[in-house]
């Protein structure tokens, strides 16, 4: 008798945890398709007018996407803790102030939970001479979710998104984007 109350508590127990785990994977499957429906589909931000955005930068200024227009913008998705973010800074200076006078602008997008302090010492540190602003998973889920950093996209004088490069590429790489996000009118000064 002792031993069937035994295998009543055992199948009771293994049927808890069976259904505790279909309860975990149904709240688990909702958010992933919530999130697909909510975010761009795959390849969806190529192409097309990159997601606006206001965020703040380090010196507590908001920069908005948009107000970029008629610039070339190299947007830049990286953190403080990221070995490859600090391999590609040192060339993102120097390609700052080789494309800057053509209309051309690097935006950084801090994706870490470091401080705001932490941030502008590591970027005062790398020496940077661009925009690093503090950024947030909304933005992030609007280019499809920066689940590799660094992830860098390249937007045009519109706006429109024409490459996006996930990882650590080779300088030649960004200037070959760079000089088409400039367009044929590159060597022409963006509008203010």
């Amino acid at each position: 008798m002792a031993g069937l109350e035994f295998m009543g508590n055992r199948n009771s127990l293994v049927l808890f945890f069976v259904g505790a785990l279909v309860a975990v994977m149904l709240f688990a499957g909702v958010r992933i398709v919530r999130n697909r429906a909510n975010g761009p589909k795959n390849g969806q931000v190529m192409g097309g007018v990159a997601p606006d955005f206001e965020l703040n930068s380090l010196d507590g200024r908001s920069l908005k996407l948009s107000s970029l227009r008629g610039k070339a913008v190299l947007l830049n998705f990286w953190a403080t803790y990221c070995g490859p973010c600090k391999v590609e800074m040192p060339w993102f200076v120097e390609l700052q102030n080789e494309y800057g006078p053509q209309g051309f602008q690097i935006i950084g997008v801090a994706m870490d939970d470091a401080s705001t302090e932490d941030i502008a010492k590591f970027a005062k540190d790398m020496g940077v001479n661009y925009p690093i602003l503090i950024g947030k998973e909304a933005v992030g889920q609007s280019y499809g979710g920066v689940n590799v950093l660094p992830t860098t996209f390249f937007l045009d004088r519109n706006g429109k998104v024409i490459a996006r490069e996930f990882g650590l590429q080779s300088r030649s790489v960004f200037v070959d984007h760079i000089k088409e996000s400039l367009g044929p009118g590159g060597s022409v000064r963006a509008q203010k």
